[in-house]
């Protein structure tokens, strides 16, 4: 009997998800260039389950019913490619392969070329939800190969996670579609990160609130509108304790690594001339972290900023909560206005309230609010953006002010808040009838001719002035990115 998918690369995620794939019916393939896995996983967790482990690449496929369909859960990058050309010569027309990984979406888009050039089909997909996604049920994002699609979604869909009886998984886009929206998924998590450290800062900074207590109040915002996994696990990590009975946190050295992914959604931001500021700032945040050197001798520079005391605190705890949810609606209004402008550029047809539904569960940055952002984009699929929407211009209408008096109360005691920070001045931005590009655009023509247009009009007319009475009427032709 042949196995219904194979999948290559036993590490945490690899292993979690052949576990969840057996689990639902399914009898995998499995194989790792170090076979030593392979054994170790046979003869233990995958002991009397439909798994069958193999020990080549060329075993792997003979073991797989047809079209085959093969899962590579590998480093992204050249090892994905040096697989796929061990692959290519031994599948046949319509056999399919499937990248797990979190890969660059223009690799992805160019290997789904390659691969078709081969007569094969060619999947890549965002698997969101760490290890215990994998095992339980992942959010899954697949792109690329859409004649692929009918095969893999079967499976797909049952091993993702399932909420009120929908899966959260669907096909997202042709070409490198999936691994997009999986890059700007991890973007969104960086800033959803970030905000949360940054009102745990103002918490033991500026309240003085122990970790214990900063766990109790986690704990009832989970319970409101800030229902969510990352705010779950901070409620977590706050009680939990190292082995002397002192909170773990207070232990953990402040210095963040990241993996690239935060980064490449901002670069993908930059290209196309979104202003994911928030989501930036917290890729930014992570670097200023791993310079703890340099921050250690700048602390000696510069002392801390005398604190200003909170004259209420239960009442700014309310006010956090509430700029940490206008904040949080601030980076996912970014984060799907870069999803719809690279629908739009890479013609990938993309539905943002369904891609809102495939991240209900499984997925990092799973929270309750995902249900009305998936209702603003289904009411209107061509909203400009997310803060537009009636339900969460009343949000912020109601809660900018506490977000203003958090980021002012942090400014003015010394806090770094860059996200926080960046979300109340992009909000102030989109929201301004007027900004001060009119002088920059006076500044722009003055020393290098860019032109610029008038108040008065006629729209897309480009006027230059001589500022200096030196110059001439030349005007430069490059007047945007």
């Amino acid at each position: 009997m042949k196995s219904s998918i194979g999948l290559i690369g036993l590490a945490v995620m690899g292993e979690n998800l052949v576990l969840n794939l057996e689990s639902k019916g399914f009898s995998v393939a499995v194989f790792n260039r170090t076979t030593s896995k392979v054994d170790s996983f046979i003869q233990g967790r995958a002991k009397g389950k439909k798994i069958v482990g193999t020990y080549s690449l060329q075993e792997l496929v003979e073991n797989l019913q047809t079209p085959r369909k093969v899962m590579m859960m590998v480093k992204a990058g050249q090892a994905v490619d040096e697989t796929i050309e061990a692959l290519i010569p031994l599948l046949e027309k319509g056999d399919i392969i499937i990248d797990g990984g979190n890969s660059n979406y223009e690799d992805t888009a160019r290997r789904v070329n390659y691969v078709e050039s081969k007569q094969l089909l060619y999947i890549g997909t965002g698997v969101s939800g760490g290890e215990e996604g994998a095992l339980k049920g992942p959010s899954l994002m697949p792109g690329g190969s859409e004649k692929a699609w009918p095969e893999i979604k079967p499976i797909f869909q049952a091993i993702a996670a399932q909420v009120d009886s929908t899966p959260c998984c669907n096909w997202i886009g042709k070409g490198g579609a999936g691994h997009f929206v999986k890059m700007v998924h991890n973007g969104i998590e960086y800033g959803d990160m970030q905000l949360i450290c940054e009102i745990y800062d103002i918490m033991r900074k500026l309240l003085k609130l122990k970790p214990a207590a900063m766990g109790e109040i986690f704990s009832q915002w989970n319970k409101g509108v800030l229902d969510s996994y990352l705010i779950e696990i901070t409620k977590d990590i706050m009680t939990y304790t190292d082995a002397d009975g002192t909170p773990l946190v207070d232990h953990i050295l402040d210095s963040a690594g990241q993996k690239g992914t935060g980064k490449w959604t901002g670069i993908a931001a930059l290209n196309a001339g979104i202003p994911l500021t928030l989501i930036v700032e917290s890729v930014f945040a992570r670097s200023v972290s791993s310079q703890r050197n340099e921050r250690l001798e700048a602390s000696k520079l510069f002392p801390p900023t005398e604190h200003i005391p909170v004259a209420n605190q239960k009442d700014f705890v309310g006010m956090l909560e509430k700029a940490l949810y206008a904040a949080k609606i601030v980076s996912y209004a970014q984060g799907f206005a870069l999803i719809k402008s690279a629908g739009k550029t890479n013609d990938w047809d993309l539905d943002l309230g369904n891609i809102a539904l495939l991240w209900r569960g499984g997925c990092i940055i799973r929270s309750a609010f995902l249900n009305k952002i998936s209702k603003a984009f289904l009411a209107n699929p061509d909203l400009p953006n997310l803060i537009l929407d009636p339900y969460f211009t009343e949000i912020l209408l109601d809660n900018q002010e506490s977000l203003r008096k958090v980021v002012a109360m942090a400014a003015l005691n010394g806090i770094p808040t860059p996200s926080l920070s960046a979300a109340l001045s992009w909000f102030d931005s989109y929201r301004s009838a007027n900004l001060p590009a009119n002088l920059l655009q006076a500044q722009r023509d003055y020393f290098g001719a860019h032109t610029y247009e008038r108040v008065e009009g006629p729209e897309g007319k480009f006027f230059h002035t001589n500022w200096t009475g030196h110059g001439g009427t030349t005007a430069s032709t490059t007047y945007s990115i």
